[in-house]
């Protein structure tokens, strides 16, 4: 592992890990390489508020620059709740949740595991009939709580490459299936031309 790598780790270790992108960059991962390579400051993580931004300059050794709340402003933990009787079932919600924190069905209603809510408030804009509000949690967001929500991330991420990669494979057959089917007919044509 090289240095940079290294240090990449050492501050994704200190984000809050709810996946957001308020910082913008499409996950906590990204964001801490983007620092470490000085592509960003550490002041881009609205909840982690202060306090992260302190122990990344710390980390860093260099002064802690203020936070930028044009990102947004750290505050308590807010989970989302789902509105159950406005629920239409179509799952953008389910797909848009960095941290697998929503269940349902197609064509059924969903519901939020404020336990995995990461507050990171994704879930909104996809919904089409607005059922989605984010409410307090009534707890604070934990070291134990981040370690958590990064795990669901990567699993999820896992389960996409894997699933994009089966699609990818299942379009690669089809297409050399009807490749191969096309070459059939063409031989068959010529035979029946040469037999004539």
């Amino acid at each position: 592992m090289d240095a940079l790598s290294a240090l990449a780790d050492r501050i994704d270790e200190q984000l809050p890990q709810t996946q957001c992108r308020r910082c913008g960059y499409d996950a906590c991962r990204p964001y801490a390489e983007a620092i470490a390579a000085g592509e960003a400051d550490v002041n881009r993580c609205p909840p982690g508020g202060t306090a992260t931004l302190r122990t990344l300059a710390r980390l860093l050794d260099r002064p802690a620059p203020p936070l930028d709340t044009s990102r947004g402003t750290p505050g308590p933990l807010r989970v989302a709740c789902i509105d159950e009787s406005a629920c239409i079932g179509c799952t953008l919600c389910i797909a848009a949740c960095p941290v697998d924190a929503i269940i349902g069905a197609q064509k059924r209603m969903h519901a939020v595991l404020t336990s995995l809510c990461s507050g990171c408030e994704l879930c909104i804009a996809p919904c089409p009939v607005d059922c989605i509000v984010m409410r307090p949690a009534e707890r604070e967001w934990t070291a134990s709580d981040a370690i958590a929500a990064r795990t669901r991330f990567d699993q999820r991420q896992a389960r996409r490459t894997a699933s994009a990669a089966a699609k990818r494979d299942a379009e690669a057959r089809k297409r050399k299936a009807a490749v191969a089917a096309a070459i059939e007919r063409a031989r068959a044509r010529r035979n029946g031309l040469a037999n004539a």
